[in-house]
């Protein structure tokens, strides 16, 4: 039996019943929870830096984008407050979109 130890969407347990294949799982508390999202996180970004074709870079983004949702609900927020906070930062020192790349500042 393989072992994987990590954490799975919510669904994939129906999904594994439903091919008649046993299976054991368990319900983390809220530090293991963060740990595992974090661990998730940082999972699918090496394979969003690995992907090669656009429909698998945008897979891999709604993957992270799944996960930060969580995340943002582990921090006693919502994707309100945090789109919220994504604007107000933009503001302040904008966004990413003119591809502006830093080379030095002088020194003083």
């Amino acid at each position: 039996m393989p072992i994987y130890n990590k954490l799975i969407r919510d669904n994939i347990p129906q999904i594994i019943k439903a091919t008649g294949k046993e299976f054991n799982i368990k319900t983390l508390n809220n530090a293991e929870y963060k740990e595992e999202l974090q661990t998730k996180l940082k999972e699918e970004l090496e394979e969003y830096l690995q992907a090669t074709k656009d429909n698998e870079s945008i897979e891999e983004l709604a993957d992270m984008l799944e996960i930060i949702h969580s995340l943002t609900t582990i921090h006693h927020s919502s994707i309100e407050e945090l789109e919220m906070v994504r604007k107000e930062k933009k503001a302040k020192r904008g966004g990413f979109e003119e591809k502006i790349y830093l080379i030095d500042v002088e020194d003083e």
